[in-house]
Formats: structure tokens, sequence, C-alpha cells
């Protein structure tokens, strides 16, 4: 199963569209991730032409995102492994307990809000941030996430630059 994670879009300010490169990816997608901060359920509805998508509802998003399907957090099972998604994974230090005492059962936790990129394992969980494809802040390039996962693991997790 391959799955592309997406967090912190911000349209329209940001995405006024699905850009060109992101795009690229979706379309090898069997499942989207977005981790929050759509901003507007439009983007939602357009990934969805890709492939299935979950998403959960960061601190810019409104009433529109969360009537679209979207909840605070999200558990789920993706062939076999148990994804967990929050936007806010709160500070740095702490971050990798903080996640597992909140999700005991998950092996990956998706998040974003930071829009800095991050794969770290440790405490028995691998918590992924994909960044931004959009809105890099400080970072040197626009990111999102790749996922491969096969027999009920993650065996690949790449951060991919679109920008």
């Amino acid at each position: 199963m391959r799955v592309v994670a997406l967090a912190d879009t911000h349209a329209p300010r940001r995405w006024k569209s699905c850009p060109p490169r992101v795009a690229r990816h979706l379309r090898q997608a069997d499942v989207i991730l977005h981790a929050g901060d759509v901003c507007t359920a439009e983007v939602l509805d357009e990934l969805a032409q890709y492939a299935p998508v979950h998403a959960i509802r960061g601190n810019n998003d409104g009433p529109d995102v969360a009537a679209w399907g979207a909840a605070e957090t999200a558990e789920l099972d993706l062939g076999g492994l148990r994804v967990a998604m929050v936007h806010d994974a709160g500070q740095a230090t702490g971050r990798l307990r903080r996640m597992r005492r909140r999700f005991p059962d998950a092996d990956l936790v998706l998040f974003g809000h930071s829009h800095i990129p991050l794969d770290q394992s440790g405490e028995g969980v691998r918590i992924f941030n994909p960044g931004s494809p959009t809105d890099r802040r400080r970072q040197p390039h626009g990111t999102l996430g790749v996922l491969r996962i096969a027999g009920g693991r993650l065996v690949r997790a790449r951060i991919v630059a679109v920008t």
C-alpha cells in the first residue's frame, strides 16, 4: 500500500489548487492522509479525486472541514499497520513518550502543525510529520510524505521535497 501524507496545506492562501509536483505523488497513492490545517474542505474533495482520504482537523480548520468528516484525531488500520493522526503533537521535548501515551496501540503517529518534516522512532512508536507542501516557513523546501506499507509493517517512509 502506498500512502501519501500531507499536512498544513493552508488553502486558499497557500493552496489554490493541487501543485503539479504534489499531484504526481497523489496519482500513485492508494490512500491519502491529511494531518490538519487544510483550511477548506474543497481541498479534501480535490484530494479524494486521487484516492480515499482520511483527514483530521487542525487549529485553522473550520466547520466545513468538520462537516466533511475530519475529527480532532483518528486511529485507523492501514494494511495491518495501526496509524494514529493528530494535528499538534506538542513540543519536541518528550514528544515520543507523549504520543505513545496518547495512542498506546499505534505503530505510527502522523502529525503536522510545525511545518517541520520529521521521521523519528522510539518509545515503541514511530512519529512522522510530512511538513507542508505549500507553506515551508523556514524549511528549505515544501514537502510531503510517502509511506509504503506491506505485511502490516511500515517498510519505507520518505519525506519528499515538492518545491
